[in-house]
């Protein structure tokens, strides 16, 4: 039987595993059509807050995830941006993160509720389940992974909420919404939800098309539970045909 991780085992992880190392935002990589988003966030009092923050706790000595918080824009440009996933936190666990949501690092387990995800693929779709979790294919194709919080302490799910990130992230659905000339929203659970209507708002002004679909989280908790089950919503087909009629075209299995 597998021994579970001691102490010393997780240190040593977190010893290895990628972390952030540096809280100055000048140094994470975005691709230039977001930074007149970005910039104007981390000149706010908001914004300097959150930087202050991850600045002492690096010099506190914690361990923060992932290596890159705003890997998702560096990997899907705003004006490519087709899809929209959007997530609560990053994950905890040393390597797990890789700045996408839901997505983990090659190699690492795939966790439960990717692993759901991908059973709402194969349902839905026919789609055989990946070997790996990392949802890179998806990010490069026009899918935003984004979390509503970018970065977490290592065993400490949530840890960094309610720090300012939730702004900046508003600030990018908004600027999507405004910009995007079609885009699906996938918003699963009440987390997600809640953007809803700020969505709806931002398409609105401009008369872009928004196509919001929602569903219960892909949690092992949720996934099957009324009112609207993951398991079973269909929204990978819709997404994707939703697309093609407006020549967007989404490959799910392109990972």
């Amino acid at each position: 039987m597998a021994r579970a991780p001691g102490t010393a085992d997780l240190f040593a992880l977190s010893e290895a595993a990628p972390a952030l190392a540096t809280a100055d935002p000048c140094q994470w990589a975005a691709d230039a059509s977001w930074q007149d988003v970005l910039a104007a966030f981390w000149a706010s009092p908001t914004g300097q807050g959150l930087s202050a923050h991850l600045t002492q706790r690096l010099a506190q000595g914690a361990c923060v995830f992932p290596p890159e918080p705003l890997r998702a824009l560096t990997l899907t440009p705003l004006s490519q941006v087709r899809v929209v996933i959007l997530g609560q936190d990053p994950y905890h666990g040393p390597g797990q993160a890789e700045g996408l949501a839901f997505s983990v690092a090659p190699g690492v387990k795939v966790p439960p509720s990717l692993r759901n995800i991908y059973k709402e693929l194969q349902r839905d779709l026919g789609m055989a389940p990946p070997a790996g979790g990392s949802l890179v294919g998806w990010a490069r194709q026009g899918v935003l992974l984004l979390n509503t919080c970018l970065t977490v302490e290592q065993g400490l799910p949530a840890s960094h909420a309610k720090r300012g990130w939730e702004v900046l992230t508003d600030a990018l659905l908004t600027a999507v919404a405004l910009q995007a000339p079609a885009c699906v929203y996938l918003l699963w659970g009440a987390h997600a939800q809640a953007k809803a209507s700020l969505i709806q708002a931002a398409s609105a002004k401009r008369g872009g098309q928004a196509l919001i679909l929602a569903a219960n989280h892909p949690s092992p908790l949720s996934a099957l539970r009324p009112p609207t089950p993951f398991i079973g919503c269909g929204h990978f087909s819709q997404a994707q045909d939703w697309l093609a009629e407006r020549s967007f075209p989404i490959d799910w299995s392109r990972l």
